[in-house]
């Protein structure tokens, strides 16, 4: 298991916990988080014993997003024209929506488990994920319209999606908090739990369920709601026909069928 600087991994049977651990920070997302992530979740992709992740904070807080440092030096470029900064920036911009794209392109489920503050980069982060569950005071802001510029990590391509047009635009114009309770009410998380200890219990048992389903199905849907997600209709039917064509052949379809009729758990094989 890899080792990072700013997050803890641990791996308990198919399902791995993320941390994003700089509580000291209220867990700011600095340089060395946004390099991690894309090595994580590369990992995690890469390794068939692994079936289904989770993503949360240390200490009392999710995450107070971008690290207001990277900000400043994105625009301290002083001596460069201006053709030259425009294009480090949009750069080092491709880069930081890499760190989260990698989330959004992983062939194993990732669910977000929220508490306190998840504003800015965060919301970015949550919004590729999976899944969202919250606790009841979590507190989630798209905060950069506060600093002047518009979110450029994925808030505004993916958040949409999740609780429509016009809510997204509400919370992206104005910056207002959204807390648990109406947080699950648009659609933003799936469900809240009444404090930290109870999200992270309630989150591992819906990782565990996911992780013992077959992977072959589970990464197949997948990749299907993804794709689905930016085709038209007749595109996402064409690509799962083909895509099942071969998939339909998976022993994992034998062993569920037989567990099926013997009212027995399946056992799948990574």
């Amino acid at each position: 298991m890899p080792e990072f600087k700013t997050l803890l991994v641990e791996q308990t049977g198919k399902v791995v916990h993320i941390r994003i651990n700089r509580p000291e920070k209220i867990n700011a997302m600095n340089r060395d988080f946004w390099a991690e992530m894309i090595d994580v979740f590369g990992w995690v992709d890469q390794t068939d014993s692994i079936r289904c992740a989770i993503i949360s904070g240390a200490g009392k807080h999710f995450s107070a997003g971008i690290d207001l440092t990277m900000l400043g030096e994105a625009s301290s470029q002083s001596s460069m024209d201006i053709a030259r900064k425009a294009e480090t920036i949009r750069r080092h911009v491709l880069h930081l929506q890499h760190s989260f794209n990698v989330i959004d392109h992983c062939r194993k489920p990732v669910i977000a488990a929220v508490h306190g503050y998840c504003i800015g980069g965060a919301i970015d982060l949550i919004s590729a994920c999976d899944m969202r569950y919250c606790t009841e005071d979590a507190h989630f802001s798209i905060k950069e319209i506060d600093m002047g510029m518009a979110a450029d990590v994925g808030t505004l391509q993916r958040l949409p999606r999740l609780i429509g047009d016009g809510m997204m635009r509400e919370m992206a114009y104005t910056g207002r908090p959204v807390y648990g309770a109406e947080a699950a009410r648009i659609g933003l998380a799936n469900r809240t739990f009444k404090d930290h200890d109870a999200l992270l219990s309630g989150v591992m048992e819906v990782a565990q369920s996911i992780a013992a389903k077959s992977p072959v199905a589970i990464r197949g849907t997948k990749e299907m709601i993804r794709f689905s997600r930016d085709h038209s209709v007749e595109d996402g039917l064409n690509y799962i026909a083909t895509w099942n064509a071969a998939m339909l052949q998976s022993e994992d379809m034998k062993i569920a069928m037989a567990a099926h009729m013997s009212k027995q758990t399946p056992e799948f094989a990574d």
